[in-house]
């Protein structure tokens, strides 16, 4: 009996002991993050690679192909000429050099900055350029800017895209519209799943997938847009008195979000749908790239409509003025390398 006893107590101690164990060992539950909550705050804040709000302040960067020339006779711009390896090798800005969208952080990274006053982010139109320039402004190079219409600005022999684009400027004059399209209601941020906790880590995971996507998915053309008006989000990023403006109208169903306001947690951003491309349209094509890039590290699929109302309301904008159009006297005749 004693030892049926002693039996059961040693039983009873050895569950009790092991079960403290378990209790000791158990590792409490990781709490699941919002990256792109994580990722906005970041970027939003004083600590972001910019040290500011980037949308909210520089954004676009641009610099005239005037200033290029001028810098790159004192050796003070580094020029990244994003276009292909081929169009590259027709003619190119002295000095420049051939990169990759994919490799552009990479490149710049081993670029020694302090030797120059401005980095020229050069491409065909200044669209790409501009998303690039935004990339990689949002980590941080604060001297990078994108070269205003691209080659095209630089010698007429590469102007034919953006003369082409102005010479069926007014394709969708007709179809613009007056009547105001509210914003869509505010709902969540896009699910990000890098696996990264940090802002600066959830960053460059969202930058390097970008970068390897490059620009193609980040635009539309105007074509599109308006064969499948209700398959778009479409953001007018205009001040709200020009969207306004029966003079000049709008995209049919398009919603109004101001330059250096709108696109902040705070204010609009999760208006922006998480099951739908956001097409979104400026004057030239350009900020909107700048903006597209930015939206898409944080999760959205928005695409920049290609020339933006250059190519749809040309001489709309001409007759109102203030607005940035291209024309004869945007193509400076400089010289190029062959």
């Amino acid at each position: 009996m004693k030892q049926i006893k002693f039996l059961l107590y040693a039983l009873f101690f050895m569950m009790f002991a092991v079960t403290s164990c378990d209790d000791e060992d158990e590792v409490p539950p990781v709490e699941a993050i919002n990256e792109a909550e994580v990722l906005v705050k970041y970027l939003e804040g004083p600590t972001s690679p910019l040290g500011k709000d980037y949308v909210a302040t520089d954004m676009p960067s641009i610099m005239a192909a005037s200033e290029v020339k001028t810098l790159n006779e004192t050796s003070k711009v580094y020029i990244m000429d994003i276009r292909s390896a081929a169009d590259f090798a027709t003619g190119y800005i002295k000095n420049a050099k051939n990169v990759a969208v994919a490799d552009a952080l990479t490149h710049i990274k081993g670029i020694d900055m302090s030797k120059y006053d401005k980095v020229a982010v050069v491409c065909y139109t200044g669209q790409t350029s501009g998303f690039v320039a935004s990339v990689l402004r949002v980590m941080g190079y604060s001297k990078v800017f994108s070269m205003k219409w691209g080659m095209c600005s630089w010698h007429n022999d590469f102007a034919g895209r953006w003369n082409t684009a102005i010479a069926n400027g007014n394709a969708y004059a007709s179809q613009f519209v007056a009547t105001d399209t509210p914003k869509g209601a505010k709902g969540t941020l896009p699910v990000l799943t890098t696996g990264k906790t940090t802002g600066q880590e959830i960053l460059d995971a969202r930058v390097a997938k970008v970068l390897a996507e490059g620009f193609t998915p980040a635009s539309v053309t105007n074509a599109t847009v308006f064969g499948g008006l209700t398959s778009y989000y479409i953001v007018n990023y205009w001040p709200a008195a020009q969207y306004s403006d029966a003079a000049l109208g709008h995209i049919p169903g398009s919603m109004q979000y101001t330059p250096k306001e709108s696109m902040k947690l705070a204010a609009d951003l999760t208006s922006l749908p998480t099951n739908k491309p956001v097409a979104l349209y400026c004057y030239t094509g350009q900020t909107s790239a700048f903006l597209a890039a930015y939206l898409r590290i944080v999760g959205y699929d928005a695409k920049s409509v290609l020339y933006g109302t250059n190519a749809m309301i040309y001489d709309k904008m001409v007759a109102k003025g203030g607005m940035s159009v291209f024309k004869a006297s945007e193509i400076m005749g400089y010289e190029y390398v062959k």
